[in-house]
């Protein structure tokens, strides 16, 4: 299993764009056979950070997933609608294998 999480700048003003964004794109990875964790949004401390976190079985069904979203129509109305409201500032995306007790 391999698990995103990806950390992004937001503009504090486009909070509600923002979770919007996200909860189009919570359905979307579970579509393409991901295990969504969630999107956190800012709530004490810095006001422009916000994260996400799924999981695919392995990082191969990560790369169909990324693959498939580039021609995917839902997929590519969510990517408009973040280019559209300017809601997303930068994202840097990192990968982790979970370890359960």
């Amino acid at each position: 299993m391999i698990t995103c999480y990806i950390r992004y700048i937001i503009d504090p003003y486009k909070l509600h764009e923002f979770e919007h964004y996200g909860k189009t794109w919570i359905p979307l990875v579970q579509k393409f056979g991901g295990q969504h964790h969630g999107y956190f949004l800012p709530s004490e401390g810095a006001n422009n950070v916000a994260l996400a976190m799924f999981s695919f079985p392995s990082l191969a069904a990560y790369e169909t997933y990324r693959v498939q979203s580039q021609t995917d129509p839902e997929c590519l109305a969510a990517f408009r609608y973040a280019e559209e409201t300017r809601c997303i500032v930068s994202n840097e995306r990192s990968f982790f294998r979970p370890v359960f007790g």
